[in-house]
């Protein structure tokens, strides 16, 4: 195979960007040659591909007047590569990587996927380009979604694939496991208490993913610690019991000190990599019922209905209230949830059979 291109809004640091560094990373250590094109910057997580020697191209398409001189140097480049795949990611990056496909030689020989990563939006403020999806949807000769319920919402949206399939996010359990050292090292750091119960929640600061929600929660449960990480989340105002660290490259670690993982998003999760980071690592999931979070739960944790910070306080505060060891083995069950489920090893494998295979 010549590879796969990809191509994404962004390389900031999400979900779906986390997502296609960790799959693109280890389908070119297997051999399968990758490239990454963003539509935006050189965001934080090209370093981490070009580290894995994968080529990383910035468009730098940040505006409406840039898009033409973009577009004509994405449909260079397909021609120059001749990728066997295209794979578009994310809305933007779904519209781009179709009409790059649609115009550049050799597209009888190729294949065009798209990836949707979201479920429920906000139509007021993604209404747009969620429309144009819509419209070239039977392009893509596979569209793959993260989540049984972002396929439905899509599907209810106009959207008319061809061919489509579910692959959920992947986990990279080595990395998010229960690390007693790093407990006591990162509450050591912070100044919490050792038997303090703490609820984190890792998202920036975005209407989706609802702060408003799990702060009020945090202000009705004094006697536990909420801890926040992610970009913008020290410009929030906080209830004493909430300590907010900002941007951090050490999730893992700070899930590790941690005892519940709350995922309080309003709309637009398909499948939470922070919910599922935090069970992996460990601890016992409290989330809003959005997108896929109750599959991803199943019996090992609560699902709340989203906007509502008094069911969302009452569950943290009830699996709070447990006993310790109580807690300590729900956490280990939802560790093996994510285990025998959700690892990036098998989604990967997923990926890699998808493209072997339909280009064959």
């Amino acid at each position: 195979m010549s590879g796969v291109l990809h191509v994404i809004t962004g390389l900031g640091i999400g979900g779906a960007e986390t997502m296609l560094a960790q799959v693109a990373g280890a389908l070119h250590e297997g051999g399968l040659p990758q490239h990454v094109v963003s539509l935006r910057d050189h965001g934080p997580m090209a370093d981490l591909l070009e580290e894995k020697g994968i080529p990383v191209t910035a468009l730098n398409a940040i505006s409406w007047a840039r898009a033409p001189a973009s577009a004509v140097r994405l449909t260079r480049l397909v021609s120059r590569m001749r990728p066997d795949v295209i794979q578009g990611w994310m809305y933007h990056g779904n519209v781009a990587a179709a009409l790059a496909h649609r115009v550049s030689p050799g597209r009888a020989r190729r294949k065009l996927y798209w990836n949707l990563r979201a479920s429920r939006m906000d139509t007021k403020r993604y209404g747009g380009i969620v429309k144009w999806n819509a419209r070239l949807s039977a392009w893509p000769d596979l569209v793959i979604g993260n989540s049984r319920a972002g396929m439905d919402f899509h599907v209810s949206r106009g959207f008319a694939p061809r061919r489509s399939m579910i692959i959920p996010n992947g986990i990279d359990t080595a990395k998010y496991r229960p690390d007693p050292v790093a407990r006591r090292e990162v509450r050591a750091e912070l100044g919490f208490a050792e038997d303090a119960v703490v609820a984190i929640k890792t998202a920036r600061v975005d209407a989706m993913k609802d702060h408003e929600t799990f702060l009020a929660a945090m202000a009705q449960t004094p006697e536990i610690q909420g801890l926040l990480a992610g970009r913008d989340t020290r410009k929030l105002a906080l209830p004493p019991n909430v300590t907010a660290l900002g941007l951090r490259n050490d999730v893992a670690r700070l899930c590790a000190a941690s005892d519940i993982a709350v995922c309080s998003s309003a709309f637009g999760e398909g499948f939470s990599n922070a919910l599922s980071e935090g069970m992996s690592a460990g601890l016992v999931p409290v989330a809003t019922d959005v997108g896929d979070a109750a599959m991803i739960v199943a019996d090992t944790g609560r699902i709340v209905a989203p906007r509502d910070p008094d069911a969302l306080a009452r569950a943290i505060s009830d699996e709070a209230a447990r006993p310790p060891g109580e807690l300590r083995n729900r956490g280990l069950r939802a560790r093996a949830r994510i285990a025998g489920n959700f690892t990036l090893e098998r989604i990967v494998g997923m990926y890699r059979g998808i493209y072997e295979n339909d280009t064959a």
